[in-house]
């Protein structure tokens, strides 16, 4: 769909038939690649000529139909503020959209045996739902202190996160705050679900913080967050005439301690999406 939106631009700009033309039906992935002395051999044309070609292609919009259906932008309100106290953090639940909830009085009157109007069937019932109600405001106040209890869990083992950003994020995984609080993994889990922290680093998903850890030289294991930040920073960093592989990312970690499997940088990469080092190339 992309490449005939471009032939269809470029049919409009009365392009048709030139080797801009060619480019998109014939050789767009090549251009994807950056594989321009390839395309000005397949042309016949040099690679100054060429460039003027792919300005223009670079000046077509691939999803047009995108700018009439714009995304509107999500807003997050966090669940839990951490908030440092003189040297320590403390979390501080966010009850602002939580309601207070009490049982009205009116139900209580139904209990009354002393009222005349109140038959056995009635108090009965409204007993029933006076039990639920109960067990309903439990349940609310039993699942605020839980996130509670796992924010404040997290805060203890992020302790450099919230100190120094996310270079310093630690591994963690659920089974070690469920050790911490003295609860089950699976209620952990659910408790992390949809929910957020308003941190001194940023507003994070409560999920954010668990992650696996990779062993380094220096005996302390390195979430596999950080180890993505660090390729985003290197390849940020890299000389785009001359883009680094993944293997040559695999030598620069090596270096900082850090032993990784080039699948392994090939995956952070792709989930960080960031093309091969080929697509990358700046060629002029």
């Amino acid at each position: 769909m992309g490449r005939v939106c471009l032939l269809l631009q470029l049919r409009h700009l009365g392009l048709e038939g030139t080797p801009t033309e060619k480019i998109v039906t014939d050789h767009l992935r090549l251009l994807q690649n950056h594989q321009v002395p390839e395309i000005a051999r397949k042309l016949g044309l040099s690679i100054d000529d060429l460039k003027d070609h792919i300005e223009i292609i670079k000046h077509l919009d691939p999803k047009p139909g995108s700018r009439y259906n714009p995304t509107q932008s999500q807003y997050v309100i966090p669940d839990v503020y951490v908030i440092k106290v003189e040297d320590q953090y403390v979390a501080v639940l966010n009850e602002d959209g939580l309601p207070q909830m009490r049982i009205s009085p009116v139900y209580r009157r139904l209990l009354d045996k002393s009222a005349a109007d109140n038959t056995d069937e009635t108090r009965a019932y409204v007993k029933d739902k006076f039990r639920s109600a109960l067990w309903l405001i439990k349940s609310v106040e039993q699942r605020q202190k839980t996130i509670h209890k796992v924010a404040n869990s997290i805060i203890n083992f992020q302790r450099d996160f919230l100190d120094h950003g996310i270079e310093h994020l630690r591994p963690l995984v659920l089974r070690d705050v469920a050790n911490d609080i003295g609860m089950h993994e699976s209620t952990v889990s659910r408790v992390v679900t949809n929910k957020y922290m308003h941190t001194p680093q940023g507003v994070f998903e409560m999920k954010y913080f668990f992650h696996s850890g990779i062993s380094s030289s220096y005996g302390e294991a390195v979430s596999s967050v950080t180890i993505k930040q660090r390729i985003r920073k290197i390849i940020e960093n890299e000389d785009p005439r001359k883009p680094l592989s993944d293997s040559k990312i695999v030598s620069i970690l090596q270096r900082e301690g850090l032993v990784l499997a080039r699948r392994t940088i090939a995956k952070y990469r792709e989930e960080l999406k960031i093309p091969t080092s080929n697509q990358r190339k700046v060629l002029y």
